[in-house]
């Protein structure tokens, strides 16, 4: 009998799925996985696995059908190993396009708070009761503030068009960029290093690859302008925590706002918990009522596709 797996999930239901499942015959199970070994177990003889963060190693890909798919919940598939998957004929896919104006909105709320210095005035208010704006420091006006974005895909750009009524530069870096794309948004395309030692503030937008791993790491942040913010809404790995913790301690980068970790959730024991220069948010950008919908229904659409033997929309491998 065909079989339809949620392995893991963060929705208040799976009904677009069930109803997948149900339209197609299918047995229907849903779960919580966390381990290996739970995935392993609850993929097991699946045709379609719709997979969250649980981890789809090649252990977990051997134990579904042949000629399965796996709907990685979201955009980025690092927890999925699309090489195994690509040696045992599973396809792949993602859902790039379902929470592209979210991301893009908690990014650029969290570019505004971190340029206004809004955490600092709140707890100046809060512990000392007022404060004179001068006291904690320089604020640059917005039109003479300069962004940087690592990553010029779907999301960057939102990113960029957001911010253009603001009156920003903005750079990004992007070797793979819509160069036409990047002009019609008021970016300059700009090499790593030059970005890095240019912007007032910088926000990653890049895939989580063998390349970009700790693509911001120690020697990265001595390259940043001294007294530079930090936001990063793509993925964890992208950054190295320990050297973000020691850039901001010693003040090197002025502060940051991250809504991605590796690992997640972050650990209790982190520094980056220490400082109330750095916003943490649990893995919430992509999270809006609108989105949810949206990234629920393209997944169901996927496996749709996929059960009906039909091409799927978005594979990545």
């Amino acid at each position: 009998m065909t079989r339809v797996v949620v392995t893991d999930h963060a929705f208040g239901d799976v009904s677009d799925e069930a109803a997948v499942a149900e339209r197609h015959g299918a047995e229907f199970a849903v779960h919580q996985c966390r381990t290996e070994e739970e995935t392993v177990e609850a993929v097991r003889g699946a045709d379609v696995a719709f997979v969250n963060f649980a981890p789809a190693t090649r252990a977990v890909l051997s134990a579904m059908a042949d000629g399965a798919a796996v709907i990685r919940y979201g955009i980025g598939y690092d927890n999925v190993d699309v090489a195994a998957a690509a040696e045992l004929g599973i396809t792949v896919a993602n859902v790039p396009d379902y929470g592209v104006d979210t991301v893009a909105d908690h990014t650029v709320a969290c570019l505004l708070t971190l340029l206004r210095r809004l955490p600092r005035f709140d707890r100046a208010v809060h512990r000392d009761g007022w404060c004179a704006p001068r006291d904690l420091g320089s604020v640059p006006g917005f039109a003479s503030t300069t962004i940087g974005l690592v990553g010029l895909g779907q999301i960057g750009l939102a990113v960029a068009k957001r911010l253009a009524p603001f009156g920003f530069t903005v750079l990004a870096h992007d070797p793979y960029a819509d160069l036409d794309a990047a002009a019609a948004h008021g970016v300059r395309p700009s090499e790593l290093d030059e970005l890095l030692g240019g912007a007032d503030a910088v926000s990653l937008h890049a895939p989580l690859t063998a390349e970009t791993s700790k693509l911001l790491d120690a020697a990265a942040f001595e390259r940043m302008r001294e007294g530079a913010f930090l936001v990063n809404t793509s993925r964890g790995g992208l950054v190295d925590q320990e050297a973000l913790a020691d850039a901001v301690e010693s003040g090197r980068i002025a502060g940051a706002a991250l809504d991605v970790f590796d690992p997640e959730p972050l650990a209790t024991d982190s520094r980056l918990r220490e400082f109330p220069e750095v916003l943490l948010t649990p893995h919430a950008a992509f999270f809006s009522d609108s989105s949810l919908a949206a990234l629920q229904r393209l997944a169901a659409e996927e496996a749709d596709r996929a059960l009906s033997g039909k091409p799927l929309r978005c594979p990545v491998r």
